[in-house]
């Protein structure tokens, strides 16, 4: 787990050894309409909008939200994929605050299992800077990386 010390960015980073090949790991990551199945975020609007856009998997593949306040409104979009090791995503954020970010799922194999790192790194924006009085970016969202990659996990091992 990570967060940087540059005054303007952020990183926050989790691992997760996965019981499962490497291929139906990354096939779980680079397809959006499989993230119903772990993402940490579903679950809390049960009236959340989802819709995907361009290609079903990997580059191209976008997924856009809006709900509630708990997940708020926007959208990512796949940027990179090298097959079986890493997956990058756009992540915008519009609401409640705009913000732009980047994420990065590194998936190496690991004898027969699969260790899975989520990263996401971001500017700090105003909001985030007056968030970090009271918490981190890492406190935050490392709980939902954890979750996700728990949620993954279970998924994957079945």
């Amino acid at each position: 787990m990570a967060e940087t010390d540059d005054r303007n960015t952020y990183r926050v980073e989790r691992s997760i050894t996965i019981a499962a090949p490497i291929d139906d790991v990354f096939a779980r990551i680079a397809d959006f309409h499989r993230w119903t199945d772990w993402s940490p975020w579903e679950g809390l609007d049960q009236n959340m909008q989802r819709r995907y856009e361009g290609v079903d998997a990997g580059v191209g593949a976008i997924y856009k939200w809006e709900g509630s306040r708990k997940v708020g409104k926007g959208r990512m979009e796949i940027v990179d994929a090298d097959e079986p090791t890493s997956v990058g995503i756009e992540l915008d954020f519009i609401k409640p605050f705009k913000s732009k970010n980047d994420c990065r799922f590194a998936i190496r194999a690991d004898g027969a299992a699969t260790t899975v790192t989520w990263t996401m790194t971001g500017p700090k924006t105003f909001a985030t800077k007056v968030m970090s009085i009271f918490t981190s970016m890492d406190k935050i969202v490392g709980r939902d990386f954890e979750k996700g990659l728990t949620q993954l996990k279970v998924v994957s091992e079945r």
